[in-house]
């Protein structure tokens, strides 16, 4: 793959840029203290459309792919990974699952309202028994009529509580299926806003769904084959929470590097002794190949090509690398990285769950294995 970057890309950027610069970092500490992204910040985000910008323009997106999408959450996550991950859980997976097994009416019905941000998606998959393990789903979908009945309880819900449009994953008569369910359906009842370690800003909520009437005509692709749907737009979610990782090292690389070129000890900057060195070309060793295989794999999923295992490795790799990076940051900036004068200790709250959620670490190897094995170990590049 040729890495430069069009015209157009590095416009993208600097937009992207500017406007986290001016909108977003100012707010990102004032965020993870109250826990909720405001509601103005959000509609900037819309009115700049950030919320599309993967998506055709002809359903009202930017019309920039997976590699435009990535450009804008490295850019974001460089200084806040809440609004980051309250963007990714909309774009990503929320909408991309109605544009990925969505019918021709059903998109152009919802991904206009989606792509501007009038209205907000959820993507509704894990359960309280089913969250590595995603195809032993419990929540249930019945067809009475002209309406599909749902049941069942959805838990780590991002966005659930401020979600106008939700992806949700049931079980029917023929396997798992995918719906688009309106929020204010009645029977859906959104549960209390979790309190979490990190990404506290992203609203996280249980969803239940009490005998949810659903129009047939919002069935997702076909009935019995919506874990297909589901792990294609992961695949997405994967390459975009790489997307984060990289854009997130790059800020405390340069974090720490200015930092330690002020702190002194024993008479110098902490920047010259070789121990500090040493942890400043580990995170830059890191931050390399992280950038290579997130623009790569979105690329090559632009492309549509198969990229479920590059996604895969995507998300290993970049999640434990940005955990590295954190620690290490910390470590460079001392009791300074511990307190809550300076960013430092937020990013590293933060990166603990990128190895949790877009398919536990653990899912991950599973997948990167099974591939090998299957290829006989083969390595096969840009087929």
């Amino acid at each position: 793959m040729d890495f430069n970057f069009t015209d157009e890309q590095k416009m993208l950027r600097g937009l992207v840029k500017e406007f986290v610069d001016g909108e977003v970092r100012p707010l990102a500490q004032k965020i993870d203290e109250d826990e909720e992204i405001p509601i103005d910040l959000i509609k900037k985000i819309g009115e700049m459309g950030f919320l599309g910008l993967s998506f055709p323009e002809e359903y009202g997106g930017g019309g920039f792919g997976e590699l435009g999408y990535c450009i804008m959450q490295e850019e974001m996550t460089r200084a806040c990974n809440s609004t980051a991950v309250f963007i990714g859980a909309h774009q990503s997976i929320g909408t991309n699952a109605i544009y990925l097994g969505g019918s021709e009416e059903i998109k152009r019905k919802y991904l206009p309202l989606l792509t501007s941000g009038e209205k907000i998606a959820a993507f509704t998959l894990t359960e309280p028994g089913a969250g590595s393990d995603t195809f032993n789903l419990s929540t249930k979908a019945e067809l009475v009529g002209d309406k599909w009945i749902l049941n069942g309880s959805k838990v780590w819900i991002t966005n659930a509580g401020i979600a106008n449009v939700f992806s949700v994953f049931a079980r029917t008569d023929k396997g798992i299926s995918a719906f688009v369910v309106d929020a204010d359906t009645p029977g859906i009842i959104i549960g209390a806003k979790e309190k979490k370690l990190g990404i506290r800003g992203s609203v996280t909520n249980t969803v239940t769904f009490e005998n949810v009437e659903v129009p047939k005509e919002n069935l997702l692709g076909q009935d019995g084959k919506g874990f297909l749907i589901a792990m294609k737009t992961l695949d997405a979610g994967r390459i975009g929470l790489g997307a984060g990782c990289l854009g997130a090292s790059k800020e405390l690389l340069e974090l720490s590097t200015v930092f330690a070129k002020q702190r002194k000890q024993f008479g110098s900057a902490i920047s010259k002794f070789q121990a500090v060195q040493f942890m400043l070309a580990e995170i830059s060793a890191k931050i390399y190949p992280m950038e290579s295989i997130v623009y790569r794999t979105a690329n090559n999923y632009d492309l549509k090509k198969d990229i479920s295992n590059e996604a895969a490795i995507v998300k290993l790799f970049c999640s434990e690398s940005m955990a590295e990076i954190a620690d290490k940051a910390v470590q460079i900036h001392g009791g300074m990285g511990f307190s809550r004068e300076l960013p430092i200790e937020r990013y590293y709250r933060d990166a603990r769950i990128l190895k949790i959620f877009e398919g536990t670490n653990e899912i991950q190897k599973m997948i990167i294995g099974r591939y090998a094995i299957k290829d006989n170990g083969k390595w096969k590049v840009d087929e």
